[in-house]
């Protein structure tokens, strides 16, 4: 019985220290997540402000390569 109880008792702590990795591992994961996040919409803000200035100039400003 006392065994018993100990391979239960070490079952429980190995238990234990894997949720906490897996915490520690989701918590890394959200970060990352987050981060990416504001990167894209960074560039989304970015890409966005592009076509506004696109949309401003006219095809006369442009010059075609040839010159």
């Amino acid at each position: 019985m006392e065994s018993r109880l100990t391979e239960l008792e070490i079952k429980v702590a190995l238990q234990d220290d894997l949720l906490d990795t897996l915490n520690l591992t989701i918590a890394r994961q959200q970060q990352q997540i987050d981060l990416l996040q504001e990167q894209l919409r960074h560039l989304y803000r970015m890409q966005q402000a592009g076509n506004q200035a696109e949309e401003q100039r006219s095809l006369r400003d442009e010059i075609p390569p040839h010159y």
